[in-house]
């Protein structure tokens, strides 16, 4: 995707709600070919209003802070998504989700590692625009909440496949991105600036592909392992495609690289480690036909394991 923030800044364009619109439709267009109508929907039109708003403010938001921040203080931000992944998973009903010390520990030292291994990748300053970092916060909040809202609704109704959720979602989701771009003046520059470039529409429809091959595989992770686990893999992804560029492009490796690499492994090691509770063993009294008196005594095996969303 580096190509593509490329042709975006060479060009000045950052229209981040018209981009999530036009890229909306290229996602109707994948699903159907993929096979999924409306009539295989197993949840309600009013489940995916609320996921759906989300969904569009996250998408153009992110989008949108790039004309205000560069990408590595955008990446420096998103990287900390994780925290409010975990913490507002406690409250969104239907998960009531419940970390350990060591699991908010572990997503701890993956945030500043990437971070520092962000901030050491930068060759300028991270631009810190009022804006950008209000629009990005804010991108960052709804994606806390957009995570724990997709793994409720698999949670609720296991028979939900990944093609319904993200067919709902843009279908709710185009009509909400219509108000932010017509106020905003947005869809008549973009539409401009566009027309003139008319290559950036395939450009659209590439990073869409991509990112529709991503959104699939994210809404699959999320539905086996829960949204915290997806959020800490996909942290972890940026911190190894960074890694990668340096070892393909053989850019040198400071300390604060270093740094990072190490609280970064830190972090994956900490949450992989088993803190399982201990078997207890219980005594109880059970009839048997088989017994002369019509009881007897066994033990039975009482595991009291603690079922962790972070596996």
């Amino acid at each position: 995707m580096a190509f593509v923030r490329n042709i975006y800044n060479r060009l000045q364009f950052s229209y981040g709600w018209y981009f999530t619109f036009v890229q909306g439709f290229v996602y109707l267009f994948l699903i159907y070919f993929q096979g999924f109508t409306p009539k295989k929907m197993v949840n309600p039109w009013k489940t995916y209003v609320k996921l759906s708003a989300v969904l569009m403010g996250s998408h153009g938001l992110t989008k949108g802070s790039l004309a205000f921040l560069n990408y590595p203080a955008q990446l420096m931000f998103k990287s900390t998504k994780i925290l409010p992944v975990m913490v507002m998973g406690a409250f969104i009903p239907g998960l009531r989700r419940r970390y350990l010390v060591h699991e908010y520990v572990s997503a701890i030292f993956l945030v500043l590692g990437l971070i520092l291994f962000t901030l050491a990748d930068a060759h300028t300053s991270p631009n810190f625009s009022v804006i950008g970092v209000m629009m990005v916060i804010g991108a960052i909040i709804m994606d806390a909440f957009l995570g724990n809202l997709q793994e409720a609704i698999f949670t609720l109704n296991p028979e939900t496949t990944q093609m319904e959720m993200l067919f709902c979602s843009t279908v709710v989701g185009l009509p909400l991105l219509v108000p932010p771009m017509v106020l905003t003046g947005e869809v008549f520059k973009a539409w401009n600036s566009c027309s003139e470039h008319l290559y950036v529409y395939g450009v659209l429809v590439f990073e869409a592909i991509a990112t529709f091959i991503g959104q699939v595989s994210v809404l699959s992770l999320i539905a086996i392992f829960g949204a915290a686990t997806t959020t800490m893999v996909t942290t972890a992804r940026k911190a190894v495609t960074l890694l990668l560029s340096y070892m393909i492009f053989t850019k040198p490796l400071s300390e604060q690289h270093g740094t990072g690499l190490l609280l970064i492994a830190m972090g994956i090691t900490l949450k992989l480690l088993p803190f399982d509770i201990k078997p207890v063993y219980k005594r109880v009294s059970t009839s048997s036909s088989s017994s002369a008196n019509g009881k007897q005594e066994t033990l039975l095996l009482v595991k009291l394991k603690r079922k962790n969303p972070m596996v």
